[in-house]
């Protein structure tokens, strides 16, 4: 009798590792998951019309929205009926904060730390390469969010939750590239458990940082774990505005001492050389510094108008953006470009959570 107890006890337990195995995310672009994690992220926006949000499915349960913090940053928490958990992050609202925060694109590193109030200092790593860089404005919405986002993943992970999918669509994308890498270094520093499986979909993505930094999170998310859905038609995954001077590159290349390799040219040759390198080099880094002027001193007297006791931080003197993350394009064909024509007057006619939803569907339904 105490066999045939162990034996079924034992079956019991093979059993619950089965089920358990097979709800787990597996990596690879599924359109399913995305178009449901759209539906997801439409409910997100009180002021979309009906018509404009995807389809909530029946298996995804609304559990906790956060607070609006920061520049009117927020994010919510549903759970799949398998026990997988939605972390959606909102994109850009209606409230002038809400764009201050795209346009605040001046530069700091993917390491370092960011003093959001006199009492909160965000210390963060993004990456592990001392060359990344990522763009201010969006780490000041995840330095607000982390607080609540952290404390409802541990509560999840309390209750036997191991798997995230994070969501993010527009500026939700890039704040949900730098939560995934955020993640990923509190993992590694053992300030989150090991066994987390996470899973991202950046849906309408903008650049998020630099080369450097775009290098490190495809790296950490290699092999199918984060993808970035881009419609070829919309303008928004083309900003922030990019820039790349001679100081962008790796140490190892040509460019690092140009002078000494032309001290062994023809005279004639050292001349013509020699000025269209200074007039490339010097107009570059002029630009550079017109970028980090508007984009980064000026905006933050504005951002600091929203959050008064936010600290600047310095500024490193580069826009090289880069997108981030294994990309899933959507290529407009015939049939997208009736349902949603080119209209200047429509600038986000491209750019909305119908027209991904509708070319997503279309072009990768599984053979």
């Amino acid at each position: 009798m105490k066999k045939l107890s162990v034996l079924v006890l034992l079956v019991q337990i093979a059993v619950v590792t089965c089920v358990s195995a097979q709800n787990r995310l597996q990596p690879g672009f599924n359109l399913q998951e995305y178009l449901d994690l759209l539906g997801v992220a439409g409910q997100q926006y009180d002021s979309l019309p009906p018509i404009e949000k995807p389809p909530v499915s029946p298996d995804y349960k609304f559990v906790y929205r956060s607070p609006v913090v920061g520049l009117f940053n927020r994010w919510a928490l549903w759970v799949r009926n398998d026990r997988v958990a939605v972390i959606d992050i909102r994109g850009t609202t209606v409230d002038v904060p809400s764009w201050l925060e795209n346009f605040y694109a001046a530069m700091v590193p993917a390491t370092g730390s960011l003093t959001l109030n006199d009492s909160t200092k965000f210390e963060y790593q993004l990456a592990s390469d001392p060359k990344a860089l990522v763009h201010v404005g969006w780490l000041i919405g995840l330095g607000s969010l982390a607080p609540t986002l952290l404390t409802q993943i541990r509560a999840q992970y309390a209750s036997g939750v191991r798997d995230f999918l994070l969501m993010g669509h527009s500026q939700g994308a890039a704040l949900t590239i730098l939560l995934r890498s955020h993640l990923h270094y509190l993992i590694q520093k053992g300030e989150l458990p090991k066994d987390l499986v996470i899973k991202a979909y950046c849906s309408a993505a903008p650049k998020p940082g630099n080369l450097f930094y775009a290098y490190d999170y495809e790296f950490i998310t290699r092999n199918g774990w984060a993808h970035t859905i881009v419609n070829a038609a919309d303008w928004v995954p083309e900003t922030p505005f990019s820039l790349q001077t001679l100081d962008d590159f790796n140490t190892t290349n040509p460019f690092h001492d140009v002078k000494s390799t032309l001290k062994k040219q023809p005279l004639p040759v050292r001349l013509y050389a020699g000025t269209i390198y200074r007039k490339l080099n010097n107009r570059s880094k002029k630009s550079q510094r017109t970028f980090e002027k508007y984009l980064g001193g000026l905006l933050s007297k504005l951002i600091r108008k929203s959050l008064p006791q936010y600290q600047p931080p310095t500024y490193v003197h580069s826009s090289n953006y880069m997108r981030a993350g294994s990309p899933i394009v959507l290529q407009p064909d015939e049939a997208y470009r009736q349902e949603f024509p080119d209209d200047p007057k429509k600038v986000f006619q491209h750019h909305g959570f119908r027209p991904y939803y509708s070319l997503a569907k279309r072009q990768y339904q599984p053979e």
